[in-house]
């Protein structure tokens, strides 16, 4: 018996010695951060030996009372690491019904792991999270609410918290992140991430969960982040594994976990980065860029089949926002929009300014003579050297180089009915003339989509408004083709 235990022990030494120096095969270095002076939150990180320029940051879960970070954490490090992504666990401070202090852990994570990008070979635009449990609704949250320079690029969840109902969610969850804003039922809707998802911002997500979980609830939880996300056009996939409870993470204990890495893997692949170097196009808009009306819009809206066009040498992001105005004094103003500080945030080579349908409208055009200092603080905003080359008089001066982002002005699309109380007749006869002229003004290149639009009725929606699949895809060859010259 004795000598039976003794080679059991043995062998378990072996394989834990064996995991170990394939760890170190695959991972270069490993070190922690501390992310606060004291060191009560700290960053563990594993950078791979051949990496890819992906990057990983993990949020262990723990129902936000205590950390589960080594099935829910450090042990993701050999697998990630012997694909080439570099890992990065965060320590989180625990909320104690204060939830700034894990969302500004995370968020400083993230800061360090972009600036120290090319440090260690990443690619700064090409990191995620992964969050499991309340770290997948810590994990939510980021995607969700964070500005861009800290948002992820794309999100994996476990079995996420994402509810901050506790009646539909996990009770102990809710009440550490929420504290006493727990009775504040506009805050719990806030912080239930499923409402907070955002057309073409929040970063595509995979979602891991068992049909038998009893601690947090599938469908109320994960089921309904992915039918947020669904609902918005975005990019998401749902794995569900009939068994498996609650809190598996890595462990080679959960029944589906070789079928888990491989599904994750796919998905992952499926998922490349833009080029480092790609011209990045910023299209700005109001719902005809959203792509209103068309089946996944982020995927068959103008936008990405500009992008489509354009080839891997570019990376066009969609910032349109249905129903908004150029003007500021309008019912909806763009740039009040989260998609306005993402589309300066995103630091463009290119941008794609199509607004002033909206505009037209009664409400919004008892405003008309802001137009013009509207469109000319929004091109300024863009590229401040052009209000520094443009002269009191209002002639371009010329610049001694290239001026960044270059802006391409867009006249709206015709409105072949009045719907929504646009007015044709102030588009084509006040609201051009004021695009053409600041176009004039900057030395902007204006699209004339008005007119390229003016015998296409059948490439626009019954509203008369909204372009079709045959519209967007007609208004990409349009700009793919400005562009191209």
């Amino acid at each position: 018996m004795m000598a039976k235990r003794f080679f059991m022990n043995f062998v378990a030494v072996l394989l834990c010695a064996s995991a170990m120096m394939i760890l170190q095969a695959q991972t270069a270095r490993t070190f922690t951060l501390n992310l606060t002076e004291d060191g009560k939150a700290q960053m563990v990180v594993f950078l791979p030996e051949k990496p890819t320029g992906r990057a990983i940051v993990g949020i262990p879960g723990g129902g936000y009372s205590v950390l589960s970070n080594t099935h829910e954490g450090t042990q993701w490090a050999e697998w990630l690491n012997q694909r080439g992504i570099a890992y990065f666990v965060v320590n989180y401070r625990l909320p104690n019904g204060d939830r700034t202090i894990p969302m500004g852990d995370v968020e400083k994570g993230f800061r360090i792991v972009r600036d120290s990008a090319a440090v260690w070979s990443i690619h700064p635009r090409d990191v995620g999270i992964m969050g499991f449990s309340a770290g997948g609704h810590l994990a939510s949250v980021i995607s969700t609410h964070s500005p861009y320079e800290v948002r992820p690029d794309f999100t994996v969840l476990f079995y996420p918290v994402i509810s901050m109902d506790e009646r539909v969610s996990h009770v102990y969850s809710c009440r550490n992140f929420m504290g006493e804003d727990q009775k504040n039922p506009a805050l719990v809707r806030d912080f239930s991430t499923q409402n907070a998802v955002k057309r073409h911002l929040t970063p595509p997500a995979v979602i891991f969960m068992s049909s038998d979980d009893n601690l947090v609830p599938p469908v109320t939880n994960g089921v309904a982040y992915y039918t947020a996300m669904r609902n918005a056009g975005n990019e998401c996939a749902m794995y569900i594994y009939p068994t498996g409870g609650h809190g598996w993470g890595c462990g080679p204990w959960f029944k589906y976990h070789d079928q888990l890495l491989t599904e994750f893997g796919n998905w992952l692949d499926a998922h490349p980065a833009p080029q480092q170097d790609a011209i990045r196009v910023a299209c700005i808009g109001n719902s005809i860029t959203d792509g209103s009306g068309i089946q996944m819009a982020p995927v068959n809206g103008y936008p990405a089949l500009l992008q489509k066009m354009l080839g891997k040498d570019y990376w066009v992001k969609n910032f349109g926002v249905s129903g908004r105005t150029l003007l500021n004094h309008g019912d909806r103003p763009y740039m009040q929009e989260t998609a306005w500080r993402d589309a300066l945030a995103f630091n463009p080579d290119i941008v794609i300014i199509k607004l002033g349908t909206n505009d037209s409208k009664p409400q919004n055009w008892k405003y008309a003579s802001e137009f013009k200092q509207d469109l000319q603080e929004m091109i300024t905003k863009l590229c401040p050297a052009l209000a520094q080359n443009t002269s009191k008089k209002g002639k371009k001066a010329k610049a001694a180089q290239p001026i960044k982002p270059q802006i391409y002005l867009c006249t709206p699309i015709p409105a072949f009915k009045s719907s929504f109380d646009i007015n044709e007749t102030i588009i084509s006869n006040e609201i051009i003339p004021l695009l053409q002229e600041v176009a004039n003004q900057y030395g902007l290149p204006l699209i004339d989509l008005h007119t390229l639009f003016s015998n296409d009725a059948d490439k626009v929606q019954s509203d008369g408004i909204h372009p079709n699949e045959q519209g967007a895809r007609r208004m990409a060859e349009i700009v793919a083709d400005a562009l191209k010259k």
